[in-house]
């Protein structure tokens, strides 16, 4: 059930999300689409409950509840940018708005890039990490939250290799080639 109500969570996302956009762009009305995606959290508190629900009911804990934990961290951490993204993408090719610019390539630019990316995932893992640790408090009379703490360690990865990712960046910007000027320097013939 948990892991049907977490696709179910995925779609409706999804769904909210082009309908949110298609009302904004398609019939100009900006309220009504702040309406529709202002319905984006609370797939995840539905998902939250009824896993608070299943786990209070005496289900031992499995890698669902941890996926579930998982699914509404990274919802937190990525939502608003992902929501970000496609609005941009929207407006753009349905409303004239601007082309949505590309991630810097080089130097300190990418590396702030890089840096803004990390701190979405890393909150994306705090979030699920403190929901697994919650879920293993809530449940953890005498069951077994081995499942639970098999997620944790994942999200510890994945916050590992953003900060790698990261550092590097940091640490070893990559240069623009040389002999080639930025594209903001070039200028076009008449």
């Amino acid at each position: 059930m948990i892991v049907g109500l977490i696709i179910a969570c995925e779609v409706a996302f999804w769904v909210l999300l082009a309908a949110g956009l298609a009302v904004r762009y398609l019939l100009k009305r900006r309220r009504a689409s702040v309406v529709l995606l202002l319905c984006e959290p609370l797939l995840e508190l539905v998902l939250f409950v009824v896993t608070a629900i299943d786990l209070k009911n005496g289900a031992a804990p499995d890698w669902r509840h941890g996926l579930a934990a998982v699914y509404i961290g990274f919802t937190v951490g990525l939502g608003h940018s992902t929501i970000t993204w496609a609005d941009a993408w929207v407006a753009h090719r349905f409303a004239g708005g601007p082309r949505p610019g590309r991630p810097p390539k080089y130097g300190r630019a990418r590396a702030v890039h890089e840096w803004k990316v990390a701190a979405r995932w890393i909150l994306a893992c705090a979030v699920g990490l403190a929901l697994l640790q919650a879920a293993a408090w809530y449940a953890g009379d005498g069951r077994d939250t081995d499942p639970l703490r098999a997620w944790q360690l994942r999200l510890l990865m994945v916050v590992a290799v953003n900060l790698v990712l990261a550092v590097g960046y940091t640490v070893f910007p990559k240069r623009e080639p040389a002999g080639r000027r930025p594209r903001h320097e070039v200028q076009r013939r008449p």
